[in-house]
């Protein structure tokens, strides 16, 4: 059995990026531990207040327990960091927070967003993933893997930052339709086809993403640092 933690942005990221993947760690009898950073909904408003999107919050966090017990997670904890602002904060104290974590959880595995996505929050939190994650002596991180977000990762425009060129690909093809529920419960999150965000573009990703490597359906990534 392997410990495995995912360490997304918002609450969705995690199914978005690596959903079926999760699944698919949880079949084989791994344990898997969900951590969300920021809080979610407070980018939408002019300027930060909690209180006013509170009901929304709440749905979001239950939509985040219900995505994991769909997958299998062994638990999802939701931090209040605030949501589209990580960039606002010392990088040091979302470092601590995760090296707190792998301390906790003592995953080998670890998956983390894209370093060049639009979204700051995804960047910051790249970056402090992979600094709470440098190899020095007794780590017990073996493998680090970043995941694409969709209506983040492919929005950057050429040039802007380093492309997301997977290589490594996990067969999702008996764990789609259980990607497909998770994402269904995150209802106020998710789009109307044809935005990238919407349950038919990601079906046609991890078919694609499938295709790429013979297989029915896949997710993908980029193989950060493995250590065997």
């Amino acid at each position: 059995m392997n410990q495995v933690l995912v360490v997304a942005a918002h609450p969705d990221d995690e199914v978005l990026g690596c959903g079926g993947t999760i699944a698919r760690h949880v079949d084989s009898g791994d344990q898997v531990q969900v951590l969300i950073v920021a809080e979610g909904s407070t980018s939408r408003l002019q300027k930060r207040d909690r209180v006013q999107v509170a009901d929304e919050l709440s749905v979001l966090a239950n939509a985040a327990q219900l995505a994991g017990s769909i997958l299998g997670v062994s638990g999802v904890e939701l931090l209040d960091f605030p949501d589209n602002r990580l960039d606002s904060l010392d990088r040091l104290d979302l470092i601590k927070c995760i090296e707190e974590r792998i301390i906790r959880h003592q995953p080998e595995c670890i998956y983390v967003h894209h370093s060049g996505d639009v979204n700051v929050d995804h960047r910051r939190l790249h970056e402090a993933v992979v600094t709470a994650c440098r190899p020095m002596p007794g780590n017990v991180v073996r493998r680090l893997l970043s995941f694409e977000v969709a209506s983040s990762t492919e929005w950057q425009p050429p040039g802007s930052s380093p492309p997301f060129q997977p290589n490594w690909f996990v067969d999702i093809s008996e764990q789609l339709s259980r990607k497909k529920q998770a994402l269904e419960v995150y209802s106020s999150e998710m789009k109307p086809w044809p935005h990238a965000r919407s349950i038919e573009a990601l079906e046609h990703l991890a078919r694609w993403r499938g295709a790429q490597v013979g297989l029915e359906a896949a997710e993908a990534f980029c193989l950060l640092r493995s250590i065997v």
